[in-house]
């Protein structure tokens, strides 16, 4: 029997692309003749999980928590971890970026902002991003077509009402549906979306004839191993994992330039332990020239500007 190539099936959703751009990497020219561009990202859920008072009749995870509790009953710890994020948490992350005066991106649930309006508030006053997490922190995989639609205009007119602006970027709990990004090309007011962990780099995709760009994002310096397996041991590996990546990339940028994304959750890293290590990898950071911290819509629009003009 003769030996077929191997390919991939023909499915719905976006097509794989697995060479990417191979050993012809674009020579980036970032803002400032920056070596690396660090995108700090906090990930707002607090309130828009999976909740028994959300009408869900279950309970979420990423909480740290240890015990596995029946679904049918209201978990008030998990709950309370949650809150500590919006409690505390956040507000720890504010007096952080604010002392050290970095912009961010917000992948912000719309919900997790109408129940507390002065994260709202603080992300239009010191110019964040607010980029679209979704109408709440849900799995969009188990919408329907016309149920995801929906959510994403929901998501944009609350969003638009609690900071002041539309969100231009997007960003599903883990990963995208086969339909979301048919769906928020198909809207037309996103710039970029970030469901995928593929590169270092951003890069544009066909989608039904549209070109669209992906900024993709991290879940390898990411806060979120502190509440799942494998899961950082303390801060200090935290600190660790993010100054070694850093260090590594900020090398490689000497002759090509690298994006950084670092995932942040202010549940996990609202404590006051672990915002000690973040405050450690920011100094760390600062320590060095040549480097871009900035939001994401900022990567995307200097991309779209200037992208054709980077060479290999």
């Amino acid at each position: 029997m003769t030996r077929k190539p191997f390919a991939f099936a023909d499915v719905p959703g976006p097509r794989r692309d697995m060479p990417g751009y191979g050993r012809h990497v674009p020579r980036v020219r970032w803002p400032g003749d920056a070596r690396i561009a660090v995108s700090l990202v906090i990930n707002y859920e607090e309130g828009s999980e999976y909740s028994h008072p959300g009408g869900d009749g279950r309970n979420d995870g990423l909480a740290e928590l240890i015990y596995d509790m029946d679904p049918q009953y209201r978990d008030l710890c998990v709950e309370s971890v949650f809150e500590y994020g919006s409690r505390a948490g956040i507000w720890r992350l504010e007096r952080l970026l604010t002392e050290f005066r970095l912009p961010v991106t917000f992948y912000a649930c719309a919900a997790a902002l109408e129940l507390n309006p002065e994260v709202g508030a603080w992300i239009a006053e010191a110019g964040h991003e607010p980029c679209s997490h979704g109408w709440r922190w849900e799995e969009v995989w188990k919408l329907s077509r016309e149920e995801e639609r929906e959510h994403i205009q929901w998501a944009i007119e609350s969003i638009r009402e609690t900071t002041g602006q539309r969100p231009q970027g997007w960003y599903c709990r883990y990963g995208p549906s086969v339909n979301t990004r048919e769906l928020i090309v198909e809207e037309g007011g996103f710039v970029y979306d970030s469901d995928a962990y593929n590169d270092d780099l951003p890069y544009h995709v066909d989608v039904n004839g549209k070109r669209h760009l992906v900024v993709p994002y991290s879940m390898t310096y990411n806060d979120g191993k502190f509440g799942a397996l494998p899961a950082y041991g303390s801060p200090t590996d935290f600190a660790d994992n993010l100054k070694r990546g850093f260090d590594q990339l900020y090398a490689e940028g000497e002759t090509h330039p690298r994006m950084m994304s670092v995932g942040l959750h202010p549940r996990l890293i609202g404590q006051a332990s672990r915002i000690h290590a973040l405050r450690e990898f920011i100094e760390h950071a600062l320590g060095h020239d040549r480097v871009w911290f900035c939001r994401r819509i900022d990567i995307a629009n200097w991309w779209l500007k200037h992208g054709e003009n980077f060479s290999a």
